[in-house]
């Protein structure tokens, strides 16, 4: 199998109760890339502009992230500004700049074209079906979405849900999208548009997941000092789908540990500013927390 995750590669300013960090790398593509390449090669495209920096782009071939998707385009690139308080599950977003995205419509290369498991990293809802259009026969095709999205183009997301096969959404999100406040009744109007999965993160509540006839949940790993949640669902859906990506095949057993593998991940991004605990993770401490988790969950 191969995973394409088409996503925003962008800039962000983050104000924390730890501190400000100003233009730093982040995106969703470029958090869910470098958390899917602790488990598979993953294939990256998004747009970013001139002022991109190239040593970026030289790291994500570092991590063994295929690069040809991403497309230099003149402008700027997309920014993005908010600010958390000391409960990390409550952001708000100051400033949207889309910028070169706002244009992007992606043509993929070839071999992007045949990957078997696509990934929407929250982009406009509009491009979702010009990306499908180009795959030739994918196994999963999966998406995630951003309240802007669900605020801007609720009636685009609906119908692209009806070729989605799993939904990714926070609690805020769901519930903005559904209208329905509760999160069971919230995955059954959402699994009834058309994925047969969906998965509802909950920040530092961990994550459930709801298919047509089951629903698995798990805890978030307990971390004292949140530095930075910036990322975490990226990274989440990186891990969760990278994980898929390397077994090959889809169950319920390869489904609860994939979110184990993606909670894991997300559990080192909020340690640090940015991307810069993904900077320095290695498979060793991802194998030695996830191992944590399974005795955290096991009775």
């Amino acid at each position: 199998m191969s995973l394409l995750i088409v996503g925003s590669i962008a800039f962000d300013t983050i104000i924390t109760p730890y501190g400000k960090r100003e233009k730093i790398i982040g995106g969703s593509g470029t958090y869910c890339a470098l958390a899917a390449s602790f488990f598979t090669r993953p294939r990256l495209a998004g747009v970013v502009g001139e002022d991109f920096p190239c040593e970026m782009i030289d790291f994500f071939k570092e991590k063994g992230i295929r690069t040809e998707g991403i497309v230099i385009k003149p402008g700027k690139t997309f920014c993005w500004e908010g600010r958390y308080g000391y409960d990390p599950n409550l952001r708000e977003t100051l400033k949207t700049e889309l910028n070169v995205m706002a244009s992007f419509e992606p043509v993929l290369p070839p071999n992007y074209q045949r990957s078997t498991i696509v990934y929407l990293a929250t982009i406009d809802p509009d491009s979702h079906e010009k990306i499908l259009s180009q795959i030739n026969q994918p196994c999963l095709v999966a998406m995630d979405t951003i309240q802007f999205w669900v605020i801007n183009k609720t009636e685009s997301l609906w119908q692209v849900l009806k070729k989605v096969n799993i939904f990714f959404a926070n609690e805020e999100e769901i519930r903005l999208l559904t209208k329905e406040t509760n999160l069971v009744k919230a995955a059954k109007l959402v699994l009834s548009a058309g994925p047969s999965i969906v998965i509802v993160k909950k920040g530092e509540h961990g994550a459930l997941v709801f298919g047509r006839d089951f629903i698995v949940g798990t805890i978030a790993h307990p971390c004292e000092n949140v530095v930075d949640p910036t990322g975490a669902g990226d990274s989440f859906a990186g891990g969760f789908l990278g994980y898929m990506d390397r077994s090959k095949k889809i169950t319920q057993r390869t489904i609860k540990k994939a979110l184990i593998a993606g909670s894991t991940v997300a559990s080192f991004v909020i340690e640090d500013f940015g991307i810069e605990r993904l900077k320095r993770l290695t498979r060793e401490e991802i194998k030695r927390r996830m191992r944590y988790f399974r005795q955290l969950v096991s009775f």
